[in-house]
């Protein structure tokens, strides 16, 4: 009997993800500029994605998405914590992250 698991039994990688996403709840301070949503002006309780092209957009609670060119996926990976759920869809992701 070996050691180790197969390599089947492996825990999912951000590769096999669309991308990542996490809850930041503070306003969120971009090169010195709070960022507010450029459809409803809130500021606060935004999920960030972080895709597989490494780009990095944002969601109000309202639904609005945009794209932040100032973030990357190093300043997600730096802020975010360690994956702790998988999601079969978006809206399930979303549903989770209380949106």
């Amino acid at each position: 009997m070996p050691d180790l698991p197969s390599a089947d039994l492996g825990a999912p990688s951000r590769q096999d993800a669309e991308g990542v996403m996490m809850r930041w709840m503070q306003p969120l301070v971009i090169e010195g500029e709070v960022r507010t949503c450029p459809e409803c002006d809130v500021y606060r309780d935004w999920i960030v994605f972080c895709l597989r092209d490494d780009s990095v957009w944002l969601r109000c609670p309202a639904g609005h998405q945009v794209q932040e060119p100032h973030l990357d996926a190093a300043w997600f990976n730096r802020n975010s914590g360690p994956v702790d759920h998988w999601h079969p869809t978006l809206e399930d992701g979303l549903r989770h992250l209380g949106h």
